[in-house]
C-alpha cells in the first residue's frame, strides 16, 4: 500500500514530467522531485533529448545552502544506469548521497529494466517502486509500447458530423468542427512523435501536417504513406521544418530521386496487393524512435488501419452538424457482412470542446 506523502510527492514530479510533453521526443517524459524532512529541496524535468535528465536538473536546483544527503528522490522512471548523450543518473544520485529513490515505475527497456534500482541498492539507497505507476506509465505510452513491442502507440483522429459523415461527396471538408476542437486537434499534433496520412489525403488536401499556434514543441515528423510514388513536388509539406518522408512499395528510382531533390525522404517498403504492409510500416516507425503517431487520414487508411487492430485509440471529434447519406463515411472495411464482424470499440472518455463532443475510444481486447 502506498504511503500518502510517497503519493503526494510523485504526483508532483508526473505534473513536473508532463512538461516535457511536447519536447522530449524520442525519450520518454520524466519529472524528479528531491525531498528533505517533508519539504521540496530541488525539483526537474526532461526537457529536451540530448540534454540533462530530470535527476540532474533536479540535482542543481537544489539551493546553494543545502544539500540532497539523506533526500528522498522522487522519479517517475527507474533512473538510467548506463552512459548515453548524458551521464548515467544513478551516479549522480549516488554521489549527491540521497538516503531512499522512489520510482514509480521501471524502465520498459528489457536490456536495462531494473539495472538501475540494482546499481542504487547496491550503493546502500532504501528503493521503493510502484508508486503512481499507472499515472507514470499514461506520460509515456509510446516509448512503452516501443521498447515493449518494437512499434509506436497509434492514435487516430477523426471528425465527424452528428450522422457519421467526414466530408461531403464532393470532397469538400472544411471545417466541420469548431475553432476549439482544431485547436485541440493542435495539441494532439504536438504530443506526436509523427502525423501519419495517406496519399489521397495529400492529393486532395495538400495538408501541412504541422503544429500551429503553440510555443516550445518539437515538429513531428510527416509520414505519408505513397504505393506509387504520386507525391507531387509542390507539396506544401515539403519545404516545412522538420523530417517529411515518404513510404513506398516503387521502385522508380526517377521519382524517388526527383522527391528527394525537393527534401523528401523516401524509403521503400514491403507492400501487399499494391499496398503497403501496415506491419513494416511500424516497424520502420519504430527504427526511426517515433514513439506516438497521429493519424490524420481518410476512409480507405483508417479502414485498413482499423481492420488490421493497428490503432491503440481512436479520437472522434463529433459536430452537432448533419451532412446526409450522400457525404463521406468515416471507414471504408471490406468484408463487414453480418453484425458478427462489427468491429467493437470501448468508450473510454467523453467530454464537451466547443459545440463539439471528444469521443476517446479503445480496440475492445
Amino acid at each position: 500500500m502506498t504511503d500518502s506523502p510517497d503519493a503526494f510527492f510523485m504526483a508532483r514530479a508526473i505534473g513536473l514530467a508532463k512538461k516535457g510533453r511536447y519536447t522530449t521526443d524520442p525519450n520518454p517524459r520524466v519529472g524528479c522531485v528531491l525531498v528533505k524532512d517533508g519539504v521540496i529541496i530541488g525539483e526537474g524535468w526532461h526537457v529536451r533529448a540530448g540534454f540533462e535528465h530530470a535527476e540532474i536538473n533536479a540535482l542543481k536546483s537544489v539551493p546553494h545552502d543545502q544539500n540532497a544527503a539523506g533526500a528522498t528522490a522522487y522519479v517517475t522512471l527507474e533512473p538510467c544506469s548506463h552512459q548515453g548523450k548524458t551521464p548515467p543518473c544513478c551516479d549522480a544520485l549516488i554521489k549527491a548521497n540521497v538516503a531512499r529513490v522512489v520510482v514509480a515505475m521501471k524502465d520498459p527497456n528489457r536490456l536495462v529494466s531494473g539495472q538501475g534500482l540494482q546499481k542504487l541498492l547496491a550503493a546502500g539507497i532504501e528503493i521503493t517502486c510502484g508508486v503512481l505507476e499507472q499515472d507514470a506509465q499514461a506520460l509515456n505510452p509510446g516509448f512503452i509500447k516501443r521498447m515493449n513491442q518494437n512499434r509506436p502507440f497509434v492514435r487516430s483522429k477523426l471528425a465527424m458530423s452528428l450522422d457519421g459523415r467526414t466530408a461531403l461527396a464532393s470532397g469538400e471538408s472544411k471545417w466541420i468542427t469548431s475553432t476549439q476542437a482544431r485547436a485541440d486537434v493542435q495539441r494532439l499534433r504536438a504530443q506526436s512523435s509523427a502525423i501519419l496520412t495517406g496519399i489521397n489525403t495529400v492529393l486532395a488536401d495538400d495538408p501541412q501536417m504541422n503544429v500551429r499556434g503553440i510555443d516550445e514543441v518539437l515538429q513531428p515528423i510527416r509520414v505519408v504513406l505513397d504505393s506509387q510514388l504520386k507525391m507531387p513536388l509542390t507539396a506544401k509539406m515539403a519545404g516545412l521544418e522538420g523530417r517529411s518522408l515518404i513510404l513506398t512499395g516503387s521502385n522508380d528510382l526517377n521519382k524517388r530521386q526527383a522527391l528527394q531533390a525537393v527534401g523528401f525522404e523516401v524509403y521503400q517498403l514491403d507492400s501487399k496487393e499494391d499496398r503497403l504492409d501496415l506491419s513494416a510500416v511500424m516497424a520502420f516507425l519504430a527504427e526511426q524512435e517515433v514513439n506516438e503517431v497521429l493519424v490524420e487520414a481518410g476512409s480507405i487508411l483508417n479502414g485498413a488501419l482499423m481492420a488490421g487492430d493497428w490503432v491503440d485509440e481512436w479520437i472522434v471529434y463529433m459536430a452537432p452538424c448533419v451532412l446526409g447519406d450522400q457525404s463521406r463515411g468515416l471507414f471504408s472495411i471490406p468484408g463487414l457482412h453480418t453484425m458478427a464482424d462489427k468491429k467493437n470499440l470501448s468508450l473510454r472518455e467523453v467530454r464537451q470542446v466547443g459545440p463539439d463532443l471528444k469521443l476517446t475510444l479503445s480496440s475492445e481486447s
